[in-house]
């Protein structure tokens, strides 16, 4: 029987479901395949210290997630064009000698929102996050038709930074920053608000702005999967917003991750099936 560790890199990762996700789908395709858990909190080693030691120790891949998606790419040998373009890393695959980086949430996103919104207007959006999860859910939305994208972030600079670089791809005028005390008239004009901060998080309880600010006529869509339904979710549904949580993107990424380590073509829809068991669990 073919066998595979591979792993997941990240802070606060304990209620991750992504081991038995892709644990799950390898056992429909005949594989030995263990997922780990390598928490950055846990283990008191940094980013780089645990892709070495993975490495080491014969990991075929890992996935990379909150905080450690920009930090990781200056300890790989290779970027592939997405992960490059974006600046941003969620899959690791060693090939021999060789790390190489990739980007599967931006295409994980935008199946989910295809998915989830398929006829979403996206003439105005706002979305909150400029990290790494910010710059493929921006490269996504501006990839599928988004007219306007203007990123709010904590960080100014790191708002300003990724608009340029969405700019330069997209074209001018397509992205811009903006600050949070913007986010009232910025909201009241927009189609959707799409959230790619950790607000929502086991770890990271709350709302990522005032609920006051959503309103009915707004989509909203979260990447947050754990728990499903956010507090910023419920309040939107609450409203009567169209929502789309982060089920759909973790278990799409997932997928295309699957794909990378094994070769092997995942089947979707029993992995969204095996995250509705594993959520309800």
């Amino acid at each position: 029987m073919t066998s595979y560790l591979t792993g997941l890199i990240g802070s606060g990762i304990g209620p991750s479901l992504s081991p038995p996700l892709h644990e799950r789908e390898a056992a429909h395709h005949g594989l030995n395949y263990v997922y780990r858990l390598l928490d950055t909190d846990v283990l008191g080693q940094d980013i780089g210290e645990l892709v070495r030691t993975a490495r080491r120790f014969g990991y075929d891949g890992l996935n990379i997630t909150h905080p450690c998606k920009q930090a990781v790419i200056p300890h790989l040998d290779e970027l592939s064009e997405d992960a490059r373009m974006l600046g941003a890393v969620n899959t690791v695959v060693f090939d021999g000698e060789r790390a190489i980086g990739h980007n599967t949430d931006w295409t994980g996103f935008a199946e989910s929102f295809a998915r989830g919104l398929p006829d979403a207007p996206t003439r105005r959006v706002v979305q909150l996050g400029a990290g790494g999860a910010g710059a493929a859910v921006a490269h996504a939305l501006l990839t599928m038709g988004a007219d306007t994208l203007t990123v709010v972030d904590a960080d100014p600079a790191r708002a300003t930074a990724l608009a340029a670089e969405l700019e330069t791809r997209f074209g001018t005028g397509r992205a811009r920053p903006a600050v949070q005390a913007d986010l009232a008239e910025l909201l009241a004009g927009a189609d959707g608000l799409a959230h790619a901060t950790p607000t929502g998080m086991a770890r990271h309880p709350g709302l990522p702005l005032p609920a006051s600010l959503l309103r009915p006529g707004l989509w909203v869509a979260d990447i947050v999967y754990r728990p499903l339904e956010t507090e910023l979710l419920r309040q939107a549904r609450a409203l009567g917003c169209r929502t789309l949580d982060g089920g759909g993107m973790v278990v799409f990424q997932a997928a295309h991750a699957f794909r990378l380590f094994t070769g092997r073509v995942p089947d979707t829809e029993r992995m969204l099936t095996h995250l509705t068991d594993l959520v309800a669990d």
